[in-house]
C-alpha cells in the first residue's frame, strides 16, 4: 500500500473526490492526508478528513496566507490540532520565491509552527522554496530553545545542504512528482543519498503531476508514479518502496498508527 503524504483535496468538489479516491484505490494508494493552509480554514480539512475512512488531515498557515492574519500562537495551533483525524501541523515554512507574505510575517509563523509541534507531539510539515539557508537556521534554533521535535520537508526540490541539515535534525524528505521531471537529475541524486527510513511519498495535488501526466491535474493516485521512480533511484522494487514509505509514514505520523 502507498500513502500520499500531502495533497490538497479541499481543491475538488465532492463529485470529484468520490473519483479521485476510486483511482487511488485502483492505484494500490490506500491512504491520503489532506494538508491545511489557513489555520481558519481548519473546519473544511477537518470535515473532509472525517467523511473517508482512508483521509487523515493537518492544520495550520501556509507561508502565502502567513500575512492574512495576525502570527497566531503556538496553542492557538495546538488547540485547532487537537481532534482525532489531524495527524500533523501545517503546513508552514518559507517561500521566498513568490514572497506573498512579508519575511519577517513568514518566519514568525514558521516558529509558531515549530513550536505547536514540540508542544503537541505531532510531526510538522515544512514548504521550504528559494528560503534554504533560513529554515535550515530556524530549525536549529527552535530545536536548542525548545527541544527536539518530528518534521518532513514536504515536495523536497531544495539543495543537498537543506537536505542534510534536515536529516542531522532527524527529519524526513517527501518526494513529489518533480522527482520524475527529466530535468530533476540533482533531486534523483539526493533522493538516492537519503536513509531508506527517513523517504516518503506524495503528490502535492493538484499540483506538480508525475510524468506521464506532467501538465495535468495531479491526483492522489498518481502518487505511485513517484515511488516506482524513487524505488529505481534506490534499485529496490516498487512494492518494497511502498512498504518502506510507509513504514516510515507510520513512525512519523504516529497518530495515524
Amino acid at each position: 500500500m502507498l500513502i500520499d503524504s500531502h495533497c490538497h483535496l479541499d481543491y475538488f468538489d465532492l463529485a470529484e473526490r468520490a473519483v479521485l479516491l476510486a483511482n487511488a484505490a485502483a492505484a494500490g494508494v490506500g491512504e491520503m492526508v489532506t494538508i491545511g493552509t489557513r489555520l481558519t480554514q481548519s473546519d473544511v480539512v477537518r470535515s473532509i478528513a472525517d467523511a473517508y475512512p482512508n483521509v487523515w488531515c493537518t492544520v495550520g498557515i501556509h507561508p502565502h496566507n502567513a500575512g492574512e492574519h495576525p502570527v497566531p500562537t503556538p496553542e492557538a495551533i495546538v488547540a485547532e490540532a487537537a481532534y482525532p483525524k489531524v495527524i500533523g501541523i501545517g503546513e508552514s515554512g518559507l517561500d521566498y520565491f513568490y514572497d506573498k507574505a512579508p519575511r519577517d510575517l513568514q518566519q514568525a509563523s514558521f516558529r509558531a509552527h515549530i513550536r505547536a509541534a514540540q508542544l503537541s507531539g505531532l510531526p510538522l510539515a515544512i514548504h521550504a522554496r528559494d528560503a534554504d539557508d533560513d529554515i535550515a537556521l530556524i530549525l536549529r534554533q527552535e530545536r536548542d530553545i525548545g527541544g527536539p521535535f518530528d518534521f518532513l520537508l514536504h515536495c523536497f526540490s531544495s539543495t543537498r545542504a537543506l537536505a542534510e541539515a534536515a536529516l542531522a535534525l532527524g527529519g524526513y524528505i517527501s518526494l513529489s512528482g518533480i522527482l520524475t521531471f527529466p530535468k530533476s537529475q540533482e533531486i534523483r541524486d539526493i533522493a538516492r543519498d537519503v536513509p531508506m527510513d527517513r523517504l516518503l511519498v506524495e503528490t502535492d495535488s493538484p499540483y506538480l503531476a508525475p510524468v506521464p501526466f506532467r501538465g495535468k491535474r495531479n491526483e492522489p493516485g498518481y502518487v505511485a508514479h513517484t515511488a516506482k521512480v524513487l524505488a529505481a533511484v534506490h534499485g529496490i522494487s516498487a512494492e518494497d518502496m511502498a512498504a518502506q514509505t510507509t513504514r516510515n509514514f507510520r513512525r512519523l505520523f504516529k497518530k495515524a498508527a
